[in-house]
């Protein structure tokens, strides 16, 4: 090999680990069998969510991935291999993936990371049972919320039987 095309590669490895340290969340899949519709409406989903996902060569991943310190993961890079990188909501791309592998068998889930850990297939298909930050963030409201409303009811309530005491009285 020449060695421009050595420097080629060794920017692929060095852009695909900054990927690695930088995502709050990575799912490695295998695609293989997937329909060019299925595969266009699954990076349709995966953009809106503000998700990348990348093929990669199994050699340059498993270089990013040691060079980034993620040990563990080389189990993960056989065969065709795709990752969906998130730098910004943990859970979307795992559950998005998870969703969709539901309907279309030939999307496999391998692994991945979950910020900055590797996650094994069993964690990353808890994280996909999570809800969307919209999500959690109104269930966090909504529990918030619950005493002032509790402390509303109680104030109506007392105000509510003064009048019918002073009626009796």
């Amino acid at each position: 090999m020449s060695e421009a095309v050595i420097a080629q590669k060794a920017k692929v490895v060095d852009s695909v680990t900054d990927q690695f340290k930088n995502a709050a969340s990575a799912v490695i899949v295998d695609s293989r069998g997937l329909t060019v519709a299925q595969d266009t409406e699954l990076r349709k989903e995966l953009r809106e969510a503000g998700v990348e996902l990348h093929v990669i060569k199994n050699t340059i991943l498993r270089r990013a991935a040691d060079k980034a310190g993620f040990e563990g993961l080389d189990d993960t890079f056989v065969g065709p291999t795709a990752v969906a990188f998130s730098n910004e909501d943990v859970v979307a791309p795992a559950r998005i993936l998870a969703k969709f592998a539901e309907t279309a068998d030939a999307l496999e889930i391998k692994g991945g990371l979950i910020e900055g850990k590797v996650a094994s297939l069993d964690q990353i298909n808890d994280l996909s049972k999570l809800p969307d930050r919209d999500g959690l963030l109104s269930m966090l409201l909504s529990v918030l919320q619950a005493p002032v409303r509790n402390v509303a009811y109680a104030v109506k309530a007392v105000a509510d039987a003064k009048p019918a005491e002073e009626a009796e009285a």
